[in-house]
């Protein structure tokens, strides 16, 4: 799962959204004069949002379906599923000797959809964006056009993983943005864009449609006609369309997927789930007694029997983390000295309750473990209700804490209730999603570093657990600081090993970056024999997926 924010009832949305498959359009609206055939679109659901607002604001509405894979593009595309680079709309770039700026060649005769020409105004102008809409990229001192097709980034110290970490951020068009009083509150309805589908054709509360883009740099590359996303409430009503074969491509859960999904067409259906996604976390609010406490946090992780999680939660899909936080994205980075001494990710009762007895955390006559002030250890592990697989791992662990004597109440609650309780601390512990880049150093930083710790009651969206280590700190800028290939591992070795000793959450599973997909109407697709890209909707390969997909010709 990714991050869910909103929700509505189940079978109300998938009456309306099977109502609106067969017609095209949903109550209430019809479809516009340039609206495509919806026989020749690729047809996506989204799971988590069972209405669509028509907000296509890549800066202050990331999440919302196809606007950083299909409208926006970003100078590099780079590949978890295969380690490789793709340059995109820049071709060449430079990195300096000593890691402090990064110089990107734009590519040329690139044009935004409206006929604009792509220039380096248009990357300085997003970065500007970025950062005064959500933040990040502090170590950039500046960003420089030096000529319409070079632009220029310096930093204020040391930053090894710059290239991809900048390389990835989507570009907007100058020319558009400039004239936008609040970059926060633009809904930008009529979206221009460098991506190969950008025409907003068709828009309705529960589908939309992008056109192609008439001025994409890659014609030859837009083979499909379009995009048609159609809006769901959780799994059980994208699932159901994923069954009917109402949509092509299904990047959602969905249990018993051969029986439930492959079996319906097995001569065109098929998934492949990397364990590519972010790694999925037990979070505990850390400036909340007990949580508070490495050894009371990691007896709640021994606590847990991560292959039921694995095998009942997540129907077997992916498999148990270790204490290094890393997943199988970051393989080449696992420490296996650290990863074979793990003991908090193994499930071990006797040794929790022993870590539990020391913190003053004890049994009561009734078996239930009560604080040292007496009262009860009993909390919360909050999740999106809509999320069923994420559900289900929630009540695997509370019936594992309960073996322990400790009460864990699944909450499942709308998903932007449960993220504003994570982002303004409220929260007692819950399932999360961790960052997600090329090298781990993200990862750590988010979990660990001082720099990401937010007070409660202010808003962050990182480190909702609120966890900070100096030594962390350090170990980060002198990563950051290196060059050399050999002395980065020996730093991440060394993070991985402080991650083991602190604990600082509570590693479950990697998460499986889902896809499922049927070529009865269209080929192309990636696959673990072909790994070009990863089988999602919303990573930056998706847009790799959708230039190279061929519809199938029929007599």
């Amino acid at each position: 799962m990714t991050v869910h924010r909103k929700a509505a009832l189940i079978a109300a949305t998938v009456a309306a959204t099977a109502a609106l498959v067969l017609s095209g359009c949903s109550a209430g609206g019809g479809e516009s004069a340039d609206s495509l055939d919806g026989t020749q679109l690729l047809t996506i659901p989204r799971e988590d949002m069972g209405t669509f607002d028509r907000n296509f604001n890549p800066f202050a509405n990331p999440e919302f379906p196809m606007t950083q894979q299909a409208i926006y593009e970003s100078m590099l595309v780079y590949n978890p599923a295969d380690g490789s680079t793709t340059p995109w709309l820049a071709t060449e770039w430079e990195v300096a000797p000593d890691s402090t700026g990064i110089t990107y060649h734009l590519r040329d005769g690139v044009k935004w959809s409206d006929g604009e020409p792509f220039v380096a105004d248009d990357v300085v102008l997003s970065f500007d964006l970025q950062r005064e809409v959500r933040g990040g990229f502090d170590y950039i001192e500046s960003v420089t056009a030096v000529d319409p097709l070079t632009v220029q980034f310096d930093f204020n110290q040391p930053f090894s993983p710059a290239l991809l970490d900048i390389g990835q951020q989507v570009i907007a068009p100058a020319h558009i943005w400039t004239d936008v009083d609040d970059p926060t509150k633009f809904a930008n309805e009529e979206p221009v864009g460098t991506g190969p589908y950008t025409e907003v054709t068709n828009f309705q509360a529960q589908s939309f449609d992008l056109g192609k883009n008439p001025n994409y740099w890659q014609p030859e590359k837009q083979q499909i006609e379009g995009i048609r996303m159609l809006a769901f409430s959780g799994n059980d009503g994208a699932n159901l369309a994923a069954a009917n074969g109402d949509v092509d491509w299904a990047p959602q859960f969905i249990p018993n997927i051969d029986e439930a999904y492959v079996a319906k067409d097995p001569d065109n259906r098929f998934y492949w789930f990397p364990p590519t996604g972010s790694m999925i976390n037990w979070q505990f609010n850390t400036t909340k007694a007990p949580f508070d406490d490495v050894n009371v946090r990691k007896a709640l992780s021994m606590a847990v029997d991560r292959k039921q999680v694995t095998e009942i939660g997540m129907q077997g899909y992916t498999f148990p983390a270790d204490c290094t936080g890393l997943t199988g994205s970051y393989d080449t980075w696992r420490d296996d000295a650290v990863a074979d001494s793990c003991e908090w990710t193994e499930r071990d009762l006797e040794g929790a309750g022993e870590l539990l007895d020391a913190a003053g955390i004890t049994l009561g006559a009734d078996g239930k473990r009560v604080l040292p002030d007496g009262s009860p250890f009993a909390f919360d592990f909050s999740v999106g209700s809509t999320s069923s697989d994420w559900v289900s791992v929630g009540n695997v662990i509370a019936q594992n804490l309960a073996e322990l004597g400790v009460t864990v109440t699944v909450a499942a609650k709308d998903w932007g209730d449960v993220v504003a309780g994570y982002e303004n601390g409220t929260f007692d512990s819950g399932i999360v999603w961790s960052a997600n880049a090329p090298t781990p150093y993200q990862f750590y930083r988010g979990v660990m570093s001082t720099e990401t710790v937010k007070p409660v009651g202010e808003q962050t969206f990182d480190n909702y657990h609120r966890f900070g280590s100096a030594e962390a700190d350090a170990l980060l800028a002198q990563f950051a600081a290196a060059s050399d290939e050999a002395a980065q591992h020996d730093i991440m070795n060394q993070l991985q090993a402080l991650f083991a000793d602190v604990a600082p959450v509570a590693p479950l599973f990697p998460g499986p970056e889902w896809g499922a997909a049927s070529t009865a109407r269209f080929t192309g697709w990636p696959t673990e024999d072909d790994p070009y890209a990863t089988l999602s909707t919303r990573s930056r390969t998706t847009v790799l997926v959708l230039t190279s997909l061929e519809p199938v010709v029929t007599d």
